[in-house]
């Protein structure tokens, strides 16, 4: 087995891609720097985030930017329109993963949103660099019209603003992007985590950028995944002051502040634990 070591970002929205820059910030100052991972796999508001620190020299001006006041309006994300056309299809065809994303995408397609180019420009300002990293970045999205899933990185030919606006087409919120003929949504249609994409690495450390807790999530199988096929697994989300911080909607960014603020004191918190995972002595 590859016995390198992979950085797995899940989704969170833009209190996500706060409180995964101010985490990792806060590990920076207890001397942990994650961005030496060998593999980065970004989903949603992971991918903005391992797009970003794979970018740039230094995390303090995306951290800085975490705490500045928005342009951005608050959006809203309807989870129960969303489950309730999951839980139809599941009753009528089964539990069948691309059919729900087939059903997801279409309504996804047929929700009226912003033009693609002005959610492709706000994700082009998120970004310090628009170029593809040297490092191993793998960015997923799911096709809004075959519900099959798509992974981007370096040898795609896909433009990396391109990439990480797809993964972020949030269903019912932004529109799916266009990329090559196809029309692509959310990477957490596959998965909120997609932790599954770091098989073969040693160590895999995967940072939700949400609380997991009592949510409908995959990332167990995934984790019982990767440990069966030898990978040593970590698994972090936010804590309490973290999801108090973040509030109820996760595409608020009024919430960027306080949100980059808690990730960062948690980061400081966990740094030492966290060292004798990634790094550890011997």
């Amino acid at each position: 087995m590859d016995k390198g070591r992979a950085l797995v970002l899940g989704g969170g929205g833009v209190t996500g891609i706060a409180w995964g820059l101010g985490f990792l910030m806060g590990l920076i100052d207890e001397g942990l720097d994650l961005r030496d991972a060998d593999l980065i796999v970004g989903t949603s508001a992971g991918s903005s985030v391992g797009a970003q620190i794979t970018t740039v020299a230094s995390l303090d001006q995306l951290y800085a930017r975490q705490l500045e006041p928005s342009a951005e309006k608050a959006m809203a994300f309807d989870a129960d329109a969303l489950n309730q056309l999951v839980t139809a299809t599941v009753q009528e065809v089964g539990f069948n993963a691309q059919v729900i994303r087939q059903r997801i995408g279409a309504m996804a397609l047929a929700t009226p949103s912003v033009p693609e180019a002005e959610r492709r420009a706000i994700i082009a300002s998120r970004l310090p660099n628009p170029v593809w990293p040297k490092q191993r970045l793998k960015i997923v999205a799911v096709d809004a019209e075959s519900g099959e899933e798509r992974i981007f990185d370096n040898d795609s030919g896909v433009d990396l603003v391109d990439a990480v606006a797809a993964s972020c087409a949030v269903p019912g919120v932004w529109p799916p992007m266009t990329i090559g003929g196809h029309r692509y949504m959310d990477g957490g249609m596959r998965s909120i985590t997609n932790a599954d994409l770091a098989g073969g690495m040693g160590r895999v450390l995967v940072v939700s950028l949400l609380n997991l807790e009592g949510a409908q999530s995959t990332l167990p199988q995934e984790v019982a995944q990767l440990e069966a096929a030898g990978s040593a697994v970590k698994v972090v989300t936010p804590d309490a002051a973290s999801v108090e911080a973040i509030g109820p909607n996760v595409l608020d960014p009024a919430r960027r502040s306080a949100t980059a603020q808690a990730g960062r004191a948690q980061g400081r918190l966990v740094a030492a634990e966290l060292k004798g995972f990634w790094a550890p002595e011997g």
